[in-house]
């Protein structure tokens, strides 16, 4: 009798952060394997993450002051991969990052998706403030940290022009917070001011001071600023920001509720505080406040409060997350058309069945007319996803009136060719998706599930592969101004 095999596969993942100062590539290879028996449905995972390149850190390419050079970049990427022995064609999830002040650039959103439609067959374009903090704390060991111990922690993850900070707890999620607070918020040239970002000007009209660009550089100034910022910092972390603090604020305020227990750096400033890279780009003098405000970090002594616990990362570790934790496995039990593979940027919208099947079905039509007026109010063809929540246990006639309804309701959207696409949490893709395409074989079916999404979520679905399982990326795309 023949031993049973486990199916296995390996598939490549790029990360590429482009942040406010620097550029970084990661490149890893995943292992995917069926953790079910021989008799049981399939159930893959990624059992191993091994880093096989990583680049040098480059300084971000710019034409001007507010054009990323997308040629540069391209050529840079290009070079990393043929170093890598790898190509576009072999990558087959990933993300690309777009970080800090570098997603105030004019061509920002330009960029990143031409990067994630050249730089590989499954590369998703990711931006936004409280995902940069997700992805960070992902990268640095302050998730992993949060799930082995029952403690509070905070990721802070300090670059070029940004604080990003995700708070979690035994691997949950708490809040996320963004602040204008970065090492190149205020650049020099020689012994003269040559920049200072709208933020830090804003501070300053506040405090009635004069600072301005083609000033000389006093160093008792410029460290009563970043001396502010690593006291912003800390009643950021207590929820205590003042209405002067706020000025500095890039979003929503604090929004977790637990209190912490330990904090952690990451970014480039952590690689001020830890310097764990030895040689290249970051031995390099700086023309900003970037060790200015790594001293006032480590001489605060209100963040002196909390137990500092060291990254496994520094400054690479949004590109580390990138690259290596923002991919989930589908279930191996669904129903896809390959010839509609990949699909990018599609927007979420969520149905929950928490009022009991019947009522819920009797309001799919209500749900997507809905979806349609807040995701496609035009009428251009935009399309989304239905995530179907809270689904009670179901039988075969249940499936079809649900499949039934489901196919009604989309009748309502303009653009009947695009695929109808489904994302359930429980394990029912398969005999959903099939239920539909036999109830109607010319409406193509997109249909997966054991995916977890929320209402205003991003979906990026990646080609099948070999282990009949689809890459998932859940994001956020916010391009801040």
């Amino acid at each position: 009798m023949k031993q049973y095999e486990p199916l296995k596969e390996e598939i490549i993942s790029a990360g590429i952060d482009i942040g406010t100062s620097t550029t970084k590539i990661v490149l890893s290879q995943f292992s995917l394997m069926n953790m079910a028996g021989g008799t049981h449905l399939p159930r893959i995972e990624i059992i191993d993450k091994k880093i096989i390149h990583r680049s040098p850190i480059y300084r971000t390419p710019l034409l001007t002051s507010t054009t990323i050079d997308i040629e540069a970049i391209e050529k840079l990427v290009k070079n990393e991969y043929d170093k890598a022995n790898v190509g576009s064609g072999d990558i087959k999830t990933g993300a690309v990052i777009i970080t800090g002040e570098t997603a105030t650039k004019q061509n920002a959103e330009e960029m990143i998706h031409h990067l994630s439609n050249h730089a590989g067959e499954f590369l998703v374009a990711t931006a936004g403030p409280d995902l940069e903090g997700i992805i960070a704390a992902k990268g640095s060991g302050a998730y992993q940290y949060s799930k082995k111990m029952s403690k509070t922690i905070a990721n802070v993850d300090i670059g070029g022009g940004t604080a990003n900070i995700a708070v979690y707890r035994m691997g949950r999620l708490c809040g996320t917070c963004t602040l204008h607070i970065g090492g190149r918020l205020i650049e020099f040239s020689e012994d003269k001011i040559s920049n200072i970002s709208p933020p830090v000007r804003n501070l300053l009209r506040e405090w009635n001071s004069t600072l301005a660009t083609g000033d000389v550089m006093v160093e008792k100034e410029i460290k009563n600023i970043t001396n502010y910022m690593a006291d912003v910092i800390s009643r950021m972390l207590t929820r205590t920001m003042t209405a002067e603090d706020k000025v500095l604020l890039l979003g929503h305020e604090p929004n977790w509720k637990e209190e912490i227990d330990v904090i952690m750096f990451s970014g480039g400033i952590s690689e001020c505080l830890y310097q764990y890279e030895s040689k290249g780009f970051e031995q390099a003098p700086y023309q900003d406040i970037g060790m200015m405000l790594a001293d006032s970090l480590r001489g605060s002594q209100s963040l002196k409060g909390w137990s500092w616990i060291q990254p496994d990362e520094t400054v690479r570790a949004t590109v580390l997350g990138a690259g290596t934790q923002t991919t989930e496995i589908s279930g191996a039990t669904i129903q896809v058309e390959t010839k509609d593979l990949p699909v990018r940027n599609v927007p979420v919208y969520q149905i929950s069945f928490k009022d009991g099947f019947q009522k819920s079905v009797h309001h799919l039509k209500d749900a997507v007319k809905d979806a349609i007026e807040i995701h496609d109010p035009q009428q251009e063809g935009q399309n989304f996803a239905l995530y179907l929540s809270g689904l009670p246990y179901v039988g075969f006639r249940d499936i079809q009136q649900l499949a039934k309804g489901l196919l009604e309701a989309v009748k309502q959207k303009n653009k009947r060719d695009q695929p109808l696409i489904i994302v359930l949490e429980s394990d029912h893709a398969k005999v959903l998706g099939q239920t539909l395409v036999a109830q109607d074989s010319s409406q193509s079916i997109i249909c997966i599930d054991q995916i977890k999404v929320e209402h205003g979520d991003y979906l990026d679905i990646g080609q099948l592969l070999q282990t009949s399982v689809v890459p998932v990326v859940v994001k956020t795309l916010t391009f801040h101004s």
